[in-house]
């Protein structure tokens, strides 16, 4: 039997590399606009940390967390997320003192779901945090983070953002009363585990996918009936906000978050452009967390957004730098080409040297890996303390001295 990688995984090779690392590096320079430190948590934690803050009803807790035993006989899970992680840190680095604190982060998360375009076992997110500020301003700066990310990836005219909120303590606690009486009605309709989550917590039905739940859900009462005064209030100073530094957006009453820890305004920039995985960056606010983790209460938003769907929305391939190829005439001039290639690596040049194979071969590979110039080195040409610099393009070709070689590679890197 073959080996093959684990169902649901996959290798990244380097065309697909270069996309990914295009949204990880354009995620962190804009990040960084905002003055979001970056921070990684590790990829596995005590079990707890998400049981505890991703509520118990949710599909990740229930059905998709890889969570084994170690060897000292202690629950661990592969982090399904990031949040609950960089809660986490705050309270055991004890970095509260230090509020209010900007995170960003990237790297590999894991779930076991059904595999399909867009979504697998192991997939890697982008992340930010803003913890300790409780206002609208700190809500519509974390969504003009991730629209400046789009934007500057070129995704703008391919996705749009829409907002909801999910209200306060007290909001949330009226319109969970309205969804029992109202899903109560309905209750022989719906799936098994809509019916759980009906006695535990009855607004994730509303994140259901099964087809006849979501019947159903289409005429639930909306959220924004059983609104306090102070959530409307926050909820509108979010949207002109974002009218004010033009951040366009679409309101959905129906839109919910997957895990428990939401709170008040929670977003989602979607696209048609992937089937069924339609968010690409998705996010709100979650003053709770914290505090459920056992630290003291601290307001916090953010968001988390897919590097895979973001990189196959990408219109074209990231060019990689061409690389320069020093090639040997013969064998005899091996040791020089080695002794040339790392003096000119040490001068700052993407140096390839093909370490075997006859000239004709080498050049053959030299244009395959798509360098731009190749400099050849013969007995004649060492002789003189010369190179020949052939541009791969033109064909045009010249000497120069070995000792000013560095500096005329310049012209093609």
């Amino acid at each position: 039997m073959a080996l093959q990688p684990i169902r649901g995984t996959r290798d990244i090779l380097p065309d697909e590399s270069r996309r990914h690392r295009l949204v990880t590096e354009t995620a962190r320079n804009i990040s960084a606009r905002y003055g979001y430190a970056e921070m990684s948590t590790p990829i596995m934690e005590v079990t707890e940390v998400f049981k505890r803050t991703l509520g118990d009803t949710t599909d990740v807790v229930t059905k998709e967390m890889y969570t084994f035993e170690d060897r000292s006989g202690g629950s661990v899970t592969l982090r399904p997320e990031g949040t609950a992680g960089v809660a986490r840190a705050l309270i055991s680095g004890g970095l509260s003192q230090h509020l209010p604190l900007r995170y960003y982060y990237d790297g590999p998360m894991f779930r076991r779901e059904r595999p399909q375009k867009g979504r697998y076992r192991q997939f890697h997110q982008i992340g930010i945090e803003l913890l300790g500020e409780p206002g609208p301003a700190a809500d519509v700066e974390v969504i003009a983070v991730g629209a400046r990310i789009l934007e500057m990836l070129g995704l703008k005219d391919k996705i749009k953002l829409e907002i909801n909120s999910l209200g306060d303590t007290e909001s949330r606690s009226s319109y969970r009363q309205v969804l029992v009486d109202y899903f109560g009605d309905h209750k022989g309709d719906l799936s098994e585990d809509s019916q759980t989550r009906l006695r535990k917590n009855p607004l994730r039905i509303l994140d259901s996918k099964d087809e006849g739940d979501r019947k159903i859900v289409a005429n639930a009462p909306v959220f924004s009936d059983s609104f306090t005064a102070e959530a409307k209030d926050f909820f509108a100073a979010v949207c002109e906000g974002l009218d004010d530094i033009d951040v366009a957006y679409t309101l959905n009453p129906r839109l919910v978050r997957g895990f428990d820890y939401y709170c008040l305004t929670a977003f989602e920039f979607v696209t048609d452009q992937l089937g069924a995985q339609g968010a690409v960056i998705a996010g709100g606010r979650y003053d709770g967390l914290v505090e459920v983790m056992g630290g003291p209460a601290t307001p916090g938003v953010g968001f988390a957004g897919g590097i895979e769907r973001m990189a196959l929305l990408l219109d074209e391939d990231p060019v990689s730098s061409r690389p320069i190829a020093v090639v040997p005439v013969s064998a005899a001039q091996m040791r020089e080409a080695i002794k040339l290639a790392e003096s000119l690596r040490r001068a700052g040049l993407n140096i390839k040297l093909d370490l075997r194979g006859n000239l004709k071969k080498r050049l053959i590979r030299a244009s395959r890996d798509n360098a731009s110039v190749a400099v050849l080195i013969g007995e004649d040409e060492l002789a003189r303390g010369e190179a020949t610099v052939r541009d791969l393009d033109s064909g045009d070709q010249q000497t120069v001295a070995l000792d000013k070689l560095a500096a005329d590679l310049l012209r093609f890197s």
